[in-house]
């Protein structure tokens, strides 16, 4: 497996994952309710019921599910032209792919949720993680290694 893949596939996930449960906490909700939640979206509501096991199973979601951005990722800052442009520029429209994709075809069609939000607070909170926890470190990353020493 790729060192730097794996690299950026467990600190994109841990910085998105402590993110989740820190805006959780902030607006009264648990833990617990994050990775239930989680877990719910490809196994179904039922998933709320599952305690421990539950919680176990919605963190490896989201690391699947942060395996295929990071992996994306990594390929698009080394094949293409985005691994060429200004870090930030890329990690920023990389970020807000990822954020219409999960907050514009995803979750609408899984939760019936409205894209984008109404609320714009809601939306800036969602799409910042995708931004500064995916995007920019990917991008950041790459090009950190790319350059000689």
């Amino acid at each position: 497996m790729d060192r730097l893949f794996l690299r950026l596939w467990l600190l994109c996930g841990t910085l998105d994952a402590l993110y989740a449960t820190a805006l959780a906490a902030v607006r009264g909700g648990s833990f617990t309710g994050v990775w239930l939640g989680v877990a719910s979206g490809p196994f179904g509501d039922g998933a709320q019921a599952w305690g421990a096991a539950g919680v176990l199973i919605g963190v490896t979601v989201h690391f699947a599910i942060m395996a295929a951005m990071a992996g994306a990722g990594l390929w698009l800052a080394r094949h293409t032209v985005l691994g060429e442009v200004a870090p930030w520029k890329a990690g920023t429209l990389y970020g807000l792919v990822l954020y219409t994709v999960m907050y514009g075809l995803i979750l609408p069609q899984r939760f019936g949720l409205p894209f984008p939000d109404p609320d714009r607070i809601k939306l800036a909170l969602a799409m910042f993680p995708h931004i500064a926890f995916v995007g920019l470190p990917i991008f950041y990353t790459v090009r950190r290694t790319q350059q000689p020493s």
